[in-house]
């Protein structure tokens, strides 16, 4: 049974908190590509019954607009220096956003089940990538692009508002977490990282999770000894 609607999550599959608009737009591009992704009319129903965010005629225009594509492990959905008004919302798998400095890879974020990866986009105008976007397992997304964007908004302009609400909520989270990240000590990273995205250990070799975290991997696993004898 799939995770992909709204529902409660579950640290084995999580669903990030979003707005409904965003719930509802994921379960309609699902059902109109069942083939890529494990999941059953059941399922869609459910999340369907929860809002009605969305027309029909909105709904339609999602499934005939939105592909849903599969990537490999290891595959590349962005890299450093392009130029890309491509965006994803992933289904299912992990995405690693990493950048070079100092010829190191630095990780800046996981995205998992119900996370959307947005380019770099200044106005109308799209910028070269900083980052390098690396698929750590096989991912089912939702592609974007700036074009389909406009044709929705052009056809249903309510839905340009609606996506604007969830980018704010989303924007929000995203400084509480950098603000909060900026406070604490590597511990208590690693301790919120236990506490909000535990998944994440199981899926992500141990060496990114300390770079996403800024450490090395022996401080990473003498921070794990300290809690565990803690714990014990």
């Amino acid at each position: 049974m799939s995770n992909f609607v709204p529902k409660k999550p579950t640290q084995q599959s999580p669903l990030h908190s979003k707005t409904l608009t965003k719930s509802v737009i994921m379960a309609t591009i699902i059902a109109a590509h069942p083939a890529p992704v494990e999941i059953t009319m059941e399922d869609i129903i459910a999340g369907l019954q929860k809002t009605s965010a969305l027309s029909e005629a909105e709904m339609n225009a999602i499934r005939t607009m939105i592909p849903v594509k599969v990537f490999k492990k290891g595959s590349l959905l962005l890299r450093e220096g392009q130029i890309s008004s491509t965006g994803y919302f992933l289904f299912k798998g992990c995405v690693r956003a990493w950048l070079l400095k100092d010829n190191e890879e630095k990780t800046t974020e996981f995205y998992t089940e119900g996370d959307a990866l947005a380019p770099y986009i200044s106005g109308k105008q799209a910028l070269p990538s900083k980052q390098y976007w690396e698929c750590m397992e096989d991912c089912t997304v939702a592609v974007f692009s700036q074009e389909t964007e406009k044709k929705l908004y052009g056809q249903f302009p309510r839905l340009e508002s609606l996506c604007r609400l969830s980018t704010e909520e989303d924007l929000g989270q995203l400084r509480e977490k950098m603000a909060s990240f900026a406070s604490s000590t590597p511990e208590e990273r690693y301790t919120a990282l236990l506490e909000q995205r535990p998944w994440l250990l199981d899926r992500v070799p141990q060496y990114h999770i300390a770079g996403y975290l800024g450490l090395t991997p022996e401080s990473l696993s003498r921070i794990r000894r300290r809690i565990a004898k803690k714990s014990a």
